[in-house]
């Protein structure tokens, strides 16, 4: 069965990434609304699953990006009519956000490559058990959220508690970024080179990009997430 996979993007430069090589591998059908570009909403109908990405706003920031409403509008009825929704970093905090739970800035922000833990719940879900024990990922942001209720905690960090939770089986957050590539992670350094500074969870732009390899090992990691979200 063919599965309209839709996107929302809110900056010209972070895509889909690796999720876009895995939906066009699939065979499913992928769309996009970029509100970097003033795109129209879609109609729920036509949307199976719901890919929501990242960007350097705050989910509070509905005065500079009036879209903001709209969007957490939609996403709260994808979930509502039992649609598959994936967020990653803002798109994450999106979901918290409609699902009831705070968004905040955290107390570090973490850019570039720091582990992650699975969380022993992780492991009685079909999506959780597709995270590896412990596993170096690529991460770019500030804020972070609690955990709403329902919410099965997926993945922690030294810099951060809450990295990842899955709801209702179909609805998946994530703050870091496996769907990351080389290309993606140097648009990331040329757009948001302000945010390098100094800071235990923060490394410098050739340290992020030293090792290809990286990108290759958390893009398989995606592609049996996304598998297992596809048969839950």
């Amino acid at each position: 069965m063919r599965t309209n996979v839709h996107y929302f993007q809110h900056v010209p430069f972070e895509g889909p990434g690796a999720i876009g090589t895995w939906a066009t591998r699939s065979g499913h059908r992928l769309s996009s609304t970029r509100f970097c570009d003033g795109d129209p909403l879609p109609a729920l109908e036509d949307v199976d699953w719901l890919v929501v990405m990242g960007g350097p706003m705050s989910i509070h920031d509905e005065r500079a990006y009036p879209w903001l409403r709209r969007e957490k509008h939609f996403i709260e009825s994808a979930i509502q009519a039992r649609r598959t929704v994936l967020g990653v970093c803002l798109g994450a905090q999106l979901i918290a956000d409609v699902l009831g739970a705070k968004v905040y800035a955290n107390r570090f922000k973490e850019i570039g490559w720091f582990p992650i833990q699975r969380t022993p719940e992780a492991a009685t879900t079909r999506v959780g058990s597709a995270l590896p024990e412990a596993i170096e990922v690529f991460h770019w942001h500030g804020d972070t959220f609690d955990l709403p209720s329902g919410a099965v905690h997926l993945a922690r960090s030294e810099a951060c508690a809450n990295q990842a939770f899955v709801y209702q089986d179909r609805v998946v957050a994530l703050q870091f970024h496996l769907e990351a590539t080389g290309a993606g992670a140097e648009q990331l350094v040329a757009h948001c080179a302000a945010e390098i500074v100094e800071g235990p969870f923060i490394q410098q732009p050739e340290a992020m990009l030293a090792d290809e390899g990286r990108f290759s090992k958390i893009n398989d990691v995606l592609v049996r997430l996304l598998d297992r979200l596809a048969t839950s």
